[in-house]
């Protein structure tokens, strides 16, 4: 009697319950790229234990006891891909006007099902770097929570501006402008580093701020510099303070160097970069996004109708800049970080920055893996957790068939992925 009921108390004592509940997947690959930067490892099995990775052994070693197998060992396993630079809760070519109508609750319906598209193609991590209100921060608590697929996201929030310029709402009648404010609008140093605390207190993972005039946006101010040198240093202070990094979307290039020389984490997009700018970068330890494949989506747009006139020009005056800012970048010695503006093209193609980066910024193909796991792994401040594989960190996995520190165009060809030990189906 006494045995008996020992018994039924340790099987239903916590200990005993995580050991029965432990989920243990053995995978089989033919060749194993635990960091980009090393070879790679042969045919070898990766054990993932509750979403992490407890092993890699030789392909030859038994697998344990009642793991779930998957086989992959014809393909490429690589450490699952990170785009620093995405915008989950919008399409592309939606008409500006739809922010008059659109809800809240919309935009939130897209993120989750762009997450999922963005996680088949391989991308395990993205850095969301503009959403409306509250959204982006409920498609990141809903995958983490587990209701629904996706990749591991950080979350902005939406993009500080200065009132009227890139990242404000405009192009409609002061009293709908009014209506859709989103309240990320600054003036002088105070002022903006208020802001910072405020996206704090939203649940931000990472400020985002535009230092330039963008090209998408109903305004026509200029690509160069809008937040004075005071204001971003007051947004850099503060969100460092708070331990957030900061990304400044910089086109132009003395808002590129004005934002390097405040102590930016990175600079987004930087099409403009001259000598000064991929300096002053490299000197302040701030990283490049470049962000190319919105060259190649917009100019497929050109022409349709999907931008207004205004729009137009500004697409039109930076199409010839495609690659040059990495080249800047990398003459001056500054890093750079994977990411790629989805959401300007269709999510889902974010894989295809990766030979773009080749032919336009000259890069190599184990450079562009490089910059889409280590690389954006230490810019998100997530080296711990992801960017490799090896025991202790996150099953963040992706399959090739061809090896992509030889050929990037296997980055846009992704066949199977893993997030956090879960299948992305």
């Amino acid at each position: 009697m006494h045995t008996t009921l020992i018994a039924a108390l340790l099987l239903a004592s916590p200990a005993a319950a995580e050991t029965v509940a432990k989920d243990v997947i053995a995978i089989r690959a033919g060749r194993v790229i635990t960091d980009a930067a090393k070879p790679a490892l042969g045919p070898s099995t990766i054990i993932v234990t509750d979403g992490r990775i407890t092993a890699i052994n030789p392909a030859s070693a038994p697998i344990p006891s009642g793991a779930r197998a998957i086989d992959q060992s014809s393909r490429t396993l690589s450490p699952g891909l990170i785009d620093s630079h995405v915008h989950l809760t919008g399409d592309p070519g939606t008409p500006f006007w739809r922010e008059a109508v659109d809800s809240a609750e919309l935009s939130v319906a897209y993120g989750l099902k762009n997450a999922r598209i963005t996680a088949k193609a391989g991308f395990t991590t993205v850095r969301d770097l503009g959403s409306a209100r509250l959204s982006g921060f409920a498609v990141r608590d809903a995958i983490n929570s587990g209701m629904f697929p996706g990749p591991r996201i950080l979350a902005a929030g939406a993009s500080l501006s200065i009132v009227g310029g890139h990242g404000d709402v405009s192009g409609f009648a002061p009293v709908v402008n009014d209506a859709l404010d989103q309240g990320n609008t600054c003036t002088g140093a105070v002022e903006c580093a208020a802001r910072v605390r405020e996206a704090s207190q939203r649940g931000a993972d990472v400020i985002k701020f535009t230092a330039t005039g963008g090209v998408l946006s109903q305004q026509g101010r200029g690509l160069d510099q809008h937040f004075t040198d005071d204001e971003m240093r007051a947004i850099v202070t503060t969100a460092h303070s708070l331990g957030l990094k900061v990304a400044a979307h910089a086109h132009g290039p003395r808002g590129i160097e004005a934002a390097a020389r405040a102590g930016v984490d990175s600079v987004e997009h930087g099409s403009f970069t001259d000598e000064a700018g991929a300096k002053a970068l490299a000197a302040h330890k701030g990283w490049l996004v470049p962000t190319l494949l919105p060259f190649r989506a917009t100019a497929e747009r050109l022409g349709s109708g999907a931008y207004t006139p205004l729009v137009e020009a500004k697409v039109r005056a930076i199409l010839e800049r495609r690659g040059k800012q990495i080249i800047a970048a990398r003459a001056a010695g500054a890093p750079i970080a994977f990411g790629t503006d989805a959401g300007v093209f269709e999510h889902g193609r974010n894989g295809q920055e990766a030979s773009d980066m080749v032919e336009f910024g000259g890069m190599t193909a184990r450079e562009v893996l490089i910059s889409a796991t280590t690389g954006a792994a230490e810019l998100l401040g997530l080296s711990a957790e992801t960017g490799t594989l090896e025991p202790g960190k996150a099953a963040d996995i992706i399959a090739t068939d061809g090896d992509p520190t030889a050929d990037a165009k296997q980055l846009a060809q992704v066949k199977w992925v893993m997030a956090r030990g879960k299948v992305i189906d």
